[in-house]
């Protein structure tokens, strides 16, 4: 019948336009967690434990090496760190941490640090966005998609304590970073005090509590750089020193624990921090007895440690005269460096790196002076080299004079004043090289000495340091100098080469020591020595289809 419905007929089309599509796409997108929480919840999945609120995976999670961890992720979760915000850190705390679990203290205190709409207001970007902020280059690497949060609550089993902590730093550098300094030094009093509760529940065990250890190295750093802040911005030196006093005994109690259980991290730290804080002290003969007294994790400590002790000591050095080895610890720290960050590190070191060979009578290479980045920063440098090649005093005296605030800022004014010597002594060759015989009025006016009777006196010490090979004719009022020596027939040429090899094997060890092997890859080698290896024609069968099978399944790992 026509009034009938066709059987099969197709339902009546609809009309899909482009919002719905944009409705239907964004329903099937799962929104996102929030960085700082996603990458609390991958140091969990690191770990080796699940999402739940009862602590049965801690008992029977699989031993880990939890501070190798700890570092890597660490490492990978910087730029999440970099771009965090206070909400989000609180964001982070309460859906992450247990109200009924070890971290209730620590989760409060987060939470209390802004107002419940702005937690709420991260969930919610993040929900409407549907995806994670981009980390910065270097940072979160290992970041993995997460899905949505459930409405149950999902709390952290075996890195509660280690997520704590890293909030807690978070917050702090956020306050430091913000100019409120007394409210980042309360907080990482607190911080510090719950993260030792942890290390004492868990009897100070490696295995346990590994992870915990690079936080606490950060939380004191942390302190000591707020410290200085407070310095700073208050002035008042009698609550500093109460402050420096108190610390200084509890970190010295905290590097024993450190060294007695070996943890590098920690004692790396903590002799930092003493150097850096007796150097701002002025306490220059306790830092240099501080160093011979103590050893430093050379083979354990993290490359940034390792670059700020031998900062440390080469500064300690210089101004203890001792400028070989001073040259030598601020060369391996400029070499180590990385060339990607840290340009201000790189431009304090090579400041003090300039002081000190011109205080050992070397002139830098000009190219070091426009390094990339180094020019604005090197220029008062740059001028004080120049007029100590020209040997001219006055001059000396007059770049330095306009030079003088900014080189006290920079730490160096002690050192250059007394690069005047450095300048007599220039003067002196260049003179000697220019005249056999000059009177000691044009010396005086020359190296701009007041009178001919300093001069004499000037002359008189570089003859006897053996700066020049002259001969003072006082009745005559001359210098007289003695025919050219040939350099090589002395014991210099010998010392250059011993500094140049000194310095090529040292480059060489460091070398061979960062170098990483494969596992019984010597073994190949020392069978072919031993002529234990046989040719492929002489083994079986048998031992040829092993090998294949061998190389089949490595090949299939490997893809």
């Amino acid at each position: 019948m026509a009034g009938n419905k066709k059987e099969g007929a197709a339902p009546p089309s609809t009309i899909t336009t482009a919002d719905d599509k944009s409705k239907d796409i964004k329903k099937d997108v799962a929104p996102q967690l929030p960085p700082v929480e996603a990458a609390a919840r991958r140091l969990e999945r690191l770990y080796g434990g699940g999402l739940s609120t009862s602590s049965e995976a801690a008992t029977t999670a699989l031993p880990i090496n939890t501070t190798k961890i700890m570092k890597k992720w660490l490492g990978a979760s910087s730029g999440t760190a970099g771009n965090a915000t206070m909400a989000s850190v609180a964001a982070c705390a309460e859906k992450t941490l247990d109200p009924a679990g070890v971290c209730v203290t620590g989760r409060e205190i987060l939470m209390g640090l802004c107002s419940e709409e702005e937690r709420l207001a991260v969930s919610v970007k993040t929900a409407d966005d549907g995806t994670v902020d981009k980390p910065e280059e270097g940072g979160d690497a290992m970041m993995e998609e997460d899905a949505a949060p459930s409405t149950t609550p999902e709390y952290l089993s075996l890195t509660c304590r280690e997520v704590e902590s890293w909030l807690m730093t978070l917050a702090v550098r956020i306050y430091w970073r913000a100019g409120k300094y007394q409210q980042a030094y309360d907080l990482i009093t607190k911080g510090l005090q719950l993260l030792d509760a942890h290390l004492v529940d868990s009897g100070n065990n490696t295995s346990t509590a590994g992870g915990l250890y690079p936080l606490l190295a950060r939380m004191l750093r942390y302190r000591s750089l707020i410290m200085e802040s407070l310095l700073t911005s208050s002035n008042d030196d009698d609550t500093y020193a109460k402050l420096c006093s108190d610390t200084r005994i509890e970190l010295a109690s905290r590097h024993t624990h450190a060294v007695l259980r070996r943890d590098a991290d920690v004692s790396a730290t903590i002799l930092n921090l003493h150097l850096r804080e007796l150097l701002l002290s002025d306490r220059v003969e306790q830092a240099q007895k501080l160093i011979s007294n103590s050893t430093f994790p050379t083979d354990a400590a993290s490359n940034n440690q390792l670059l700020r002790y031998l900062y440390y000591s080469g500064r300690v050095q210089a101004l203890r005269l001792e400028y070989t080895q001073s040259y030598s610890n601020l060369s391996q720290c400029l070499r180590k460096c990385p060339t990607n960050t840290g340009l201000g590190f790189r431009i304090a070191v090579q400041r003090l790196l300039v002081v000190v060979q011109l205080l050992m009578g070397e002139i830098p290479d000009r190219s070091v002076f426009f390094g990339e980045g180094m020019r604005g920063e090197l220029r008062p440098y740059l001028e004080i080299a120049q007029a100590v090649r020209r040997g001219d005093l006055a001059v000396f005296h007059e770049t330095v004079g306009g030079h003088a605030e900014r080189l006290r800022m920079d730490g160096t004014y002690t050192l250059i004043s007394r690069l005047a010597h450095s300048v007599v002594k220039a003067g002196l060759r260049r003179l000697k090289t220019s005249y056999s015989r000059i009177s000691l009025e044009d010396v005086a006016s020359r190296l701009g000495l007041p009178s001919a009777t300093s001069a004499e006196f000037v002359v008189a010490k570089a003859v006897r340091d053996g700066v020049i090979d002259a001969t003072i004719d006082h009745e005559g009022g001359y210098v007289q100098s003695h025919d050219l020596v040939d350099v090589y027939a002395t014991v210099e040429p010998s010392e250059a080469f011993h500094r140049r090899i000194a310095y090529c094997l040292t480059t060489h060890n460091d070398a061979v020591r960062a170098m990483r092997y494969t596992p019984d890859a010597y073994k190949k080698q020392l069978e072919a020595s031993r002529g234990l290896r046989r040719s492929r024609e002489e083994k079986t069968d048998e031992e040829k289809a092993q090998e294949i099978e061998d190389e089949l399944d490595d090949e299939d790992y490997e893809y």
